[in-house]
């Protein structure tokens, strides 16, 4: 019971007023710290599974906590001794998505998820939290203090894998670091995934706003050879041996392609200091995932497959919702229509201001007619987020909407360029 007090009156402590001095709290390497997400359409519940210390660290030295309050979950860690907040990040997950399906409701599933952050000197109050549904407000599920001596963090060396650095913009501190991941790919097919990855990176630097960011972005092919080619299709009764065990057919739908193994994930990434990990998957399919925080991953086969990993990527690494409204979906009630979302570029209207308003023209009607007069022009327009009534995205078609459109729209664009700053600024928000 005092320890509960105690974590509690910690964690009230904590807030954004002080400025983290990295050096002060931090070694330049990685904690690591694996856990279950479980659970069913009705509760949830977090497992602790290990720690690890891993040789990178990727991130801001200066940027540690979180400005922005996206994510259906965040995890954090404190100072134990005064509260003090050191570091947080929202994040999203399959878990949140699953429960929103039919099997969420007669079967308990757990999930594994990775948090990671820069390794503490001191002891820290590490939680994580869930956005609740009905308040919009994060609600603890998981303490623990953490010890950086304590010799029950994994300190084993990381499996060593070929490295090759596509583009070297600089110090990791200070620039956005993208590990691609090889999947489905034979140790006799890692040179094309060498090529499929360095042509995924021009293609993402071709594509506004990273196009006129592209000084500030790294990227680094990860070679995890597999022991078969190509990827799990279950609905085709194709079952293969990959180095991470990704899969279509997710909540059985054919073009959902992900994997619940994150473990092997973030034991490829460790090898490169890394901010966002994208997942290259060896096959002609069509198809892809993506989450805030977490990973994302498309195949380098299909012609459309550079489109949906940017859109993809525009998930994983800024936060962005999908804003389609008429296709098939695997989940149910995903947004509250009483509340705003914590996406940048949707909304329900209920706090529009602080979204894209100011990026709409004086005399633009709200809502914006879907019709051809306003096909190039930012309003508020009906159908986003999975459903055609009370939520509103930005212009009628963007990258997040569609594999059609020219790019990202504006307010994508801005939410993505505010995401490299974040990362790359060397002055405190």
């Amino acid at each position: 019971m005092k320890l509960t007090v105690l974590l509690l009156c910690l964690v009230a402590l904590s807030g954004h007023a002080q400025t983290v001095d990295f050096n002060t709290w931090f070694f330049p390497r990685t904690l690591r710290v694996d856990y279950l997400l479980a659970g069913d359409s009705r509760s949830e519940t977090v497992f602790f599974s290990q720690m690890k210390e891993e040789p990178f660290w990727g991130g801001p030295h200066v940027n540690l906590v979180d400005p922005f309050g996206y994510g259906s979950y965040r995890y954090s860690a404190s100072d134990s001794a005064t509260g003090m907040q050191l570091f947080s990040r929202g994040f999203s997950t399959l878990f949140q998505e699953w429960r929103g399906t039919p099997e969420a409701n007669s079967l308990r599933r757990a999930f594994p998820m990775t948090a990671v952050l820069p390794f503490p000197k001191k002891t820290i109050l590490f939680t994580i939290e869930k956005r609740n549904y009905e308040t919009n407000q994060f609600e603890h599920i998981f303490q623990r203090l953490i010890n950086p001596e304590d010799y029950f963090i994994n300190a084993e060396n990381v499996h060593r894998l070929t490295v090759d650095k596509l583009v070297d913009s600089g110090d990791p501190a200070n620039h956005v670091d993208i590990a691609f991941l090889a999947e489905g790919y034979t140790p006799e097919e890692l040179p094309k995934f060498v090529t499929d990855a360095r042509n995924m990176a021009d293609y993402f630097l071709s594509v506004a706003p990273f196009s006129e960011n592209r000084h500030k972005f790294s990227f680094y092919a990860v070679s995890s050879p597999s022991d078969e080619s190509g990827v799990t299709v279950p609905g085709q009764d194709i079952y293969v041996n990959t180095s991470i065990g990704s899969a279509f057919y997710t909540f059985d739908m054919d073009r959902y392609l992900t994997t619940s193994n994150t473990k092997s994930v973030y034991d490829i990434a460790a090898n490169v200091p890394y901010d966002a990990i994208f997942v290259l998957v060896n096959s002609k399919r069509y198809g892809g995932g993506g989450f805030y925080n977490h990973y994302a991953q498309g195949t380098v086969d299909h012609q459309l497959s550079k489109e949906v990993a940017i859109h993809e990527f525009g998930h994983e690494f800024a936060g962005l919702a999908d804003e389609y409204y008429s296709s098939q979906v695997t989940y149910a009630d995903f947004y509250n229509l009483k509340l705003e979302p914590w996406e940048p570029n949707i909304t329900t209207n209920v706090d529009f201001a602080g979204k894209w308003k100011d990026l709409i023209a004086s005399g633009i009607p709200m809502p914006t007619p879907r019709e051809p007069a306003n096909k190039e022009v930012v309003g508020m327009f009906e159908g986003g987020g999975y459903v055609s009534k009370g939520v509103f995205s930005p212009m009628m078609d963007c990258r997040m909407k569609s594999n059609e459109a020219k790019g990202f729209c504006p307010a994508c664009q801005r939410a993505i360029a505010r995401m490299i700053r974040f990362y790359c600024d060397t002055i405190p928000w």
